[in-house]
């Protein structure tokens, strides 16, 4: 029997984020599929009944229901002792990063990836906008990783599989990807942890 349950969609690096560590942590988890793009999340029965932010993941455990990516993250590294931090300096620099990952890091990137490959709007201002600022964000991420192998001190944490739930998906975004060679490394030491699944692979994805 699964002891967690993820209200997810592949198509969401967010979602992924959660999805990955439950895997990596061996946690027994079920994935509950959110069709996004038909409007689940806009229903007001599926806000009233499972997260009235409107989006996911959303994670149910114990009796208690979670959501926001970076507050289930800490938590389940606090249930489950891996990839949290070892002290409170550690832990500041964690949010740190995953702070920044979601105001930009995350943040410009996903929304560049749903206007122009899931919504397929063409190119536009605000496409053009949106990749200036997730190249910039890419670049910092970038430099930050050219002096360590994992984004806080050197092993792999909660902060590294937050800026990680975007990074896999395949969608061509027009960002020269391959030009960042120290984020390309850094997701090759990602993949070789035990357990790692690709998100299409991890969670249900939306049928065609």
């Amino acid at each position: 029997m699964s002891e967690y349950t993820l209200h997810c969609f592949a198509e969401s690096g967010n979602a992924y984020k959660v999805a990955l560590m439950l895997e990596l942590t061996g946690q027994p988890w079920q994935a509950v599929f959110v069709d996004f793009f038909h409007g689940q999340t806009r229903d007001p029965n599926w806000r009233e009944q499972v997260n009235e932010q409107g989006e996911v993941p959303v994670l149910e455990h114990a009796g208690q229901t979670l959501t926001q990516s970076a507050l289930i993250l800490e938590y389940l590294a606090e249930r489950t002792g891996q990839f949290g931090p070892r002290d409170a300096e550690e832990k500041r620099e964690i949010w740190r990063w995953m702070l920044f990952d979601n105001h930009k890091f995350t943040s410009y990137y996903a929304a560049l990836r749903f206007l122009l490959c899931l919504k397929k709007t063409g190119e536009t201002e605000v496409t053009g906008f949106l990749r200036e600022r997730a190249t910039a964000a890419y670049r910092i991420v970038d430099a930050h990783l050219a002096t360590r192998p994992f984004m806080v001190g050197d092993r792999l944490t909660i902060a590294d599989l937050s800026l990680a739930g975007y990074v896999f998906m395949p969608e061509d975004t027009g960002i020269a990807l391959a030009e960042f060679t120290h984020i390309e490394a850094w997701k090759q030491r990602i993949q070789a942890v035990p357990g790692w699944k690709h998100p299409y692979d991890l969670m249900p994805r939306t049928a065609s």
